[in-house]
């Protein structure tokens, strides 16, 4: 071996044998001074503790520290003065393993190099007052003034652990509570010009970090586990924390934390990101009363989020500012799913800056928001959410799709739309109850063009339909509007004054006023109005439940409508009008017709009345006046007003009546049999009764000679009242150019005829050259007078003799 080897191994195995025998020695040292060294690690600990600081028992660990002397210090505890009062203690630990300089040691001095803790707890307590236990490490100017000139040197601590051990920050006056159960932590730190540096990994569950114990803990219960880097500036009086990553109850984020010393109480920012976590999992990561607004939403897909919070361990909320960037999810809300769900979101609780941070002042923002809702494609470009305590949504909704998507939205409850388009364009403000949107005052327009619509309530098919809904301030304003359904075609204007303060609370005091136009109406097509309307599915309310469909539908069937009508041309079966025009008012169950006037054949036809729907049946009542209408055209019309024997064919002249009637129609527009009830008076002009078979049947009998099919009458007035299937006819006198009658009696549309008829056998055809009324009057019933009786006798029509004519 070569000289300079074997003097160097000698050299070296030397110094080890020294150490060793110094490590051997102080090991002896304390084991054989025991009492000597455990009193000078009590002084030591001792200067910086102003309480009671207990140490049970103390031993030598010899391999433990090397080059250092290790010590083992068991059963360590620390308490303040006032321990006895709160009952806090601020360290109990099992173990408390030190590592001392071996130098420093036998020079009469401690040097503690590292620090390992286990089986321990260290309880961190602040009274309401504003009192800390940690005082007890606190020393008044005086003392430290006086111990100054004091020859110390700062212990540099290089290593640490801790295992087992449960660290609180329980702070009454704030009402703030930190708690972590510290699994493992190991780190070393060095000692730059600048401060100290530190790099240790640390395994903990944190129990409680809440900055606010009234709203909640961030992490609760949450394992974290990750690598640190934190470095202290004492120029700045700041240490900067960096955590990549931290994986916190199983999502990785990248930390990053700047504590001011300086600054009483001491300030923090903490910074967090995660580049795919789930919905859920970031909801649970924040304090409860963020969480329970937040669960109520879910996203199917990772997110990515950024969360910052500042402030300071004493009075106060953090700021916090959350971050979250959608794209193309699946978005769960308390009102529905919308999917292919992007956008931008920002959360913070300091809406207003000059207020306090607070729920009431949290706001939460979405940018470029867009999904689809039951199929509707919709965009929000600016969303807000202000005031978690008494949530206000407000924002710009846009939507273009085709119309038949609306049949998804609306559910088929109220609407099927096929063909042509419709785009949303609103500006909306709504409270939000329970994270649904309710009752919200919007500003902007609604559209649909060409499309064909099937209004289900009322049975009712619309072609070609367009219509535009503006909403300005709190009225709706209808314009645009272009209905086709069959061959009839309608033009329309409406508007609704105060309708968004109506429609949630008073939908029934909602009055839509429209001025309709219409070159040709067809009535048979809209009898879908007739009918009843059709009822919501047994699981909707149709009370006020703060969903737009269920309240949409609500609104139709309780408004009304008042409608003011010019129409050209105006059909209905075999009835034909010009110049139409009319006020409708239609109520819950049913419509008030006002103000009714059309020209008909020939003459002119007004009303007054109302139909009240029913179940099947409409009953109507109305005031009608007839003026000089064509009597042929006016019965075939209305289909002969459901008489049999006396029809359009045996009619001939001009009428004018005044009624006042009612009766029941169907769903389908027919006039229900036996319905009618009323009064009803008539006037004949230039008439004429061709082949009714009444009379035919008394000419018959009396006037075997005579034509009686086409009996002239120049004039006749009468009043007759009808009730279902029977007409009273009162004394009616007929003069015409074959016979002149009186009539009084009943008839019967199906049986219960009996009617006399006074007849006086002379011939009047030619009476009407007798221009003096009153001598005409006298001649009417000269000579003898046939007293016949028509009436109904076993069902068969009996005509003779009236045995009662007085």
């Amino acid at each position: 071996m070569p000289a300079w080897l074997n003097i160097s191994l000698k050299i070296i195995g030397g110094v080890a044998l020294l150490i060793l025998l110094l490590i051997v020695g102080a090991t002896m040292y304390i084991s054989f001074n025991k009492t000597k060294v455990l009193k000078m690690v009590n002084e030591q600990l001792a200067k910086s503790v102003d309480g009671t600081l207990v140490i049970g028992d103390m031993k030598p660990n010899f391999f433990r520290g090397l080059p250092d002397v290790s010590l083992t210090l068991q059963n360590v505890l620390v308490r303040d003065k006032q321990f006895e009062q709160h009952k806090h203690t601020l360290l109990n630990a099992r173990d408390f393993n030190i590592s001392l300089n071996t130098l420093a040691l036998f020079k009469g001095t401690i040097d503690i190099n590292h620090i390992a803790i286990s089986d321990a707890s260290i309880d961190l307590y602040t009274d309401s007052t504003g009192y800390s236990n940690t005082s007890v490490f606190k020393k008044d100017k005086k003392q430290v003034k006086d111990n100054k000139s004091e020859s110390s040197s700062a212990t540099q601590l290089k290593n640490f652990s801790f295992d087992n051990v449960n660290f609180t920050v329980d702070n009454r006056k704030d009402h703030k509570l930190f708690n972590f159960s510290i699994d493992d932590l190991k780190g070393k730190m060095n000692y730059p010009d600048s401060g100290w540096h530190a790099n240790f990994h640390l395994n903990v569950l944190a129990k409680s970090m809440a900055f606010n114990t009234l709203k909640g803990s961030f992490i609760k219960n949450k394992q974290l586990e990750g690598d640190f880097d934190a470095g202290y500036n004492e120029d700045k009086g700041q240490i900067a924390v960096q955590v990549k990553p931290l994986n916190i109850g199983g999502d990785a984020f990248m930390v990053n934390a700047l504590f001011r010393t300086k600054k009483e109480p001491t300030e923090f920012t903490i910074n967090l990101a995660a580049n795919s976590i789930l919905w859920k999992h970031a909801s649970n990561l924040l304090a409860a009363n963020i969480q329970k607004s937040l669960n109520m939403f879910n996203l199917d897909r990772p997110i990515a989020v950024t969360a910052a919070i500042s402030g300071s361990f004493g009075a106060g909320d953090p700021l916090l500012y959350v971050t979250a960037k959608v794209n193309n999810n699946k978005l769960t809300t308390p009102g529905g799913v919308i999917d292919s769900c992007s956008f931008n979101g920002v959360f913070t609780n300091s809406y207003i800056k000059s207020q306090p941070l607070s729920d009431a002042n949290s706001v939460i923002k979405l940018t470029a928001f867009k999904g689809t809702y039951n199929h509707l494609p919709f965009t929000i470009d600016t969303g807000s959410v202000i005031n978690l305590d008494k949530p206000i949504a407000t924002g710009n909704f846009r939507s273009n799709f085709p119309a038949a998507d609306l049949n998804w939205f609306l559910q088929d409850d109220i609407a099927k739309f096929s063909g042509g388009s419709a785009d949303i364009n609103l500006r909306y403000r709504a409270d939000v109850v329970d994270y649904k949107i309710n009752k919200p005052f919007v500003n902007g327009s609604i559209n649909l063009r060409h499309t064909d619509l099937f209004y289900l309530p009322r049975n009712l098919k619309l072609k070609n339909t367009s219509f535009s809904l503006n909403f300005v301030k709190n009225d709706l304003i209808l314009n645009n509007i272009h209905l086709q359904s069959g061959r009839s075609v309608v033009t329309m204007e409406g508007r609704v004054n105060n309708f968004l303060n109506l429609y949630y609370d008073s939908p029934e005091k909602i009055l839509l006023t429209w001025q309709i136009h219409s070159p040709a109406l067809y009535l048979g097509e809209f009898m879908g109005f007739l009918s009843e309307r059709k009822a919501a599915p047994a699981t909707k309310s149709r009370g006020n439940s703060g969903n737009f469909v269920d309240q949409l539908g609500n609104v139709l069937e309780r408004g009304r409508a008042e409608m003011h009508m010019q129409v050209n041309k105006l059909y209905y079966k075999r009835f034909m009008a010009t110049d139409a025009h009319a006020d409708l008012l239609t109520t819950e169950n049913g419509i008030l017709i006002q103000n009714v006037g059309v020209k008909h054949a020939g003459g002119t036809l007004k009303m007054n009345g109302k139909v009240t729907q029913g179940d099947k049946l409409n009953r109507f009542a109305v005031n009608a006046v007839v003026s000089n209408v064509n009597m042929p055209e006016f019965f075939r019309a209305f289909n002969n007003f459901a008489l049999k024997d006396f029809t359009a064919d045996n009619l001939k002249g001009y009428l004018s009546a005044k009624t006042n009637i009612s009766g029941s129609v169907t769903d389908a527009g027919n006039l229900v049999p036996r319905s009618l009830k009323g009064d009803l008076d008539l006037s004949l002009r230039d008439a004429a009764l061709l082949n009714f078979q009444p009379l035919l049947g008394v000419g018959k009998f009396v006037f075997p000679f005579r034509d009686l099919k086409n009996i002239q009458i120049p004039k006749l007035d009468g009043h007759f009242v009808v009730n279902g299937d029977m007409i009273t006819i009162k004394p009616l006198e007929v003069s015409s150019s074959v016979l002149n009658v009186d009539v009084a009696g009943v008839y019967g549309l199906e049986r219960g005829t009996d009617i006399a008829l006074d007849i006086p056998l002379r011939n009047p055809k030619d009476d009407f050259k007798i221009t003096d009324l009153e001598e005409r009057k006298k001649k009417r019933f000269k000579g003898i007078v046939v007293h016949i009786r028509a009436h109904e006798e076993n069902g068969k029509m009996k005509i003779g003799w009236n045995k009662n004519h007085k």
